[in-house]
This record gives structure tokens, C-alpha cells and sequence, in this order.
């Protein structure tokens, strides 16, 4: 069991089979089981396979929603909706043994006022040293201001009518107020399709649609938009799909967007001088699946189809 160095052949180290192991190993002692065909360490209680330092993992990685706007101080102009965290998806590779930090996005806070202001922005969701970071939704526009651009654009209102953007790969642009009819605001952007523009003066427009994914082994949607508010005679409007919140009714409070969904939230209806609240948008969440037995930790820890799966629905540390 003697480790060899040859040449131009590199370090070797020890070799044995499984019925020769070391009897009295120390912990980390490495060698090659010609038994097994695979290098093995003792780790204090037991012989361990080393098959790779780095292995594939699939990951969701959705930001925070933006909050939807409120035209508290008006009578008749709507607020734009909330725009949805931006979604990122795809593989990549985790080293064995390293900590990685992940943070999820929250939600832009909602508030309650007699005042027209925007929609506070979402978080960025991430996972650090990868590059991957998904980015927080827009909020949603008041009164002449329009809808702040994100991971997926909030809804524009009153005499907005450029569209406010989503961050490519990641989410789509708000709606806007339909021309001539700027009392109808747009929805927040969503993931999956860019947020309803308002309908003449009849209704404010939905939210856009999220996408639907199956990495935590069931098919589920994310990152739907908020819908806009409601004014004296204008109706709400439904959010997207994928956690997006509704816009209030007339004088009543947007809904919020879906926890862990990154939908964003729903603009307040129209308060006439009176305080409402806008919704806020849903917070952000990081999903990583690989195939075959536990071998991270961090998050809750589920099984599915043959798959690992690892759900932060809070920020924490994910040791691969």
C-alpha cells in the first residue's frame, strides 16, 4: 500500500480491495479500492466513495415582485399593477463540500396613504459566486409616475405610455393606459407575457401570466404580474397567474402578491383623498435539484422522481 510517483505518470496514491483495507485508517486517509474500481476516503466512521469533486444540478432561481402602485389621492386615475420578480433558470455545476450563499428576494413593501405613489420595487434573488441572479420586479405607476422597470416592468397609469421594462431572460414589460383613456392603468409584467395595457375606461388590465416549472417535482407557476387598480367607474383587474395580485376595487386595497411565488402585487384602487393600501409583492424563491441521493444541505430538503431537491423559501447557505 505503498503511494508511488512516476514521472510523467503523476502521484499515485496507495491501493487495496475491500477485503484489504487499512485496519487502523486515520481520518482522511486516501486510497484507491481496486475492488470497487473508485478512489474512497475514511471519514471516521466509514469508508467513503469520492466519484467527482463537481456534479450538475438544475436550479429556480425567482426574485421578489414589485408592489403594486396607489392613486390614493385620486378619484377617477388608476394605479399600475406590480411588476413580477424576474425567473431564471438552467444547470450548472456545484464543487463538493463548498458553501454557497443564497438569498431570496422579498416582496416591495406595500403602504398605506392618502398620498399617489408608486410601488416599491422586489429584491434580487441570487446564488453567490455563479453569476446567477435573478432581479426584483418593478413597482407599479401613480398618478403621472410611471411604472419602475425590473425583473418584469410594473404597469404604467394616467399619461404614461411608454411601457416600463423587464430585464431580458428573466420577465416582460408593464401595460400601459390605452391611448385616449388614460384613466385605465396597465398590469405589472409578468414572466411568462407582458402586462395587459388598460381598457378604454372600463377596466385596468391584468397582470402578465408567469411560467409554469416542475423542478420541485409538480408543475407549479411563478412570477405572475399584479393587476391594476379600479377607479370610480373603471374595474380592477385580475393578477397573472404564478402568485400575481388583483388591483383593489374602488376605495378598497390591492391584494398582495403570492409568498415564495415572486408575483407581483396588485395597485390599489383609487382612494378619493381616503387612505388605501397598495398590495405588495410576493417574495422571492431558490429551488435546486440533482439527481440521485442527498449529498448538500441547506434548505428543505425534499425527494422526487429520482431527484434531490433543495427549497430555500427564506435566505440561507447551501453546502453542495
Amino acid at each position: 500500500m505503498t503511494a508511488y510517483v512516476g514521472g510523467t505518470t503523476g502521484f499515485g496514491p496507495p491501493s487495496w480491495t475491500t477485503a484489504g483495507r487499512p485496519s487502523s485508517p486515520v481520518n482522511g486517509q486516501l486510497g484507491w479500492n481496486s475492488t470497487l474500481g473508485q478512489l474512497e476516503s475514511w471519514t471516521g466512521s466509514q469508508w467513503q466513495q469520492i466519484t467527482s469533486l463537481l456534479y450538475s444540478a438544475s436550479y429556480l432561481v425567482v426574485a421578489g415582485g414589485g408592489a403594486g402602485g396607489n392613486n390614493a389621492a385620486n378619484t377617477t386615475a388608476t394605479a399600475g399593477g406590480g411588476g413580477a420578480g424576474g425567473l431564471l433558470t438552467g444547470t450548472t455545476s456545484f464543487s463538493s463540500g463548498t458553501a454557497y450563499t443564497v438569498t431570496v428576494g422579498a416582496g416591495g413593501a406595500g403602504v398605506a396613504t392618502s398620498s399617489s405613489v408608486r410601488g416599491a420595487s422586489g429584491s434580487n434573488s441570487s446564488i453567490s459566486a455563479l453569476s446567477i441572479t435573478a432581479i426584483g420586479g418593478g413597482g407599479g405607476g401613480a398618478d403621472s409616475l410611471a411604472g419602475i422597470s425590473g425583473g418584469s416592468g410594473g404597469g404604467g397609469t394616467y399619461t404614461i405610455t411608454v411601457a416600463a421594462s423587464g430585464t431580458s431572460g428573466q420577465g416582460n414589460a408593464g401595460g400601459i393606459p390605452s391611448s385616449g383613456a388614460a384613466f385605465a392603468a396597465g398590469g405589472g409584467g409578468g414572466s411568462g407575457a407582458v402586462g395587459t395595457n388598460g381598457n378604454g375606461n372600463t377596466n385596468s388590465g391584468a397582470g402578465g401570466v408567469g411560467l409554469s416549472n416542475s423542478i420541485s417535482g409538480s408543475a407549479v407557476f411563478y412570477a405572475g404580474g399584479g393587476g391594476g387598480g379600479a377607479g370610480s367607474s373603471i374595474a380592477a383587474a385580475a393578477g397573472g397567474t404564478g402568485g400575481g395580485g388583483a388591483g383593489g376595487a374602488y376605495l378598497g386595497n390591492g391584494t398582495s402578491g403570492t409568498a415564495n411565488t415572486g408575483g407581483g402585487g396588485g395597485a390599489a384602487g383609487a382612494g378619493n383623498g381616503g387612505t388605501v393600501t397598495n398590495g405588495s409583492g410576493g417574495s422571492g424563491i431558490v429551488i435546486i435539484s440533482y439527481a440521485g441521493a442527498q449529498r448538500g444541505t441547506g434548505g428543505t430538503v425534499t425527494s422526487s422522481g429520482g431527484n434531490t431537491i433543495h427549497t430555500f423559501t427564506s435566505s440561507g447557505t447551501f453546502t453542495a
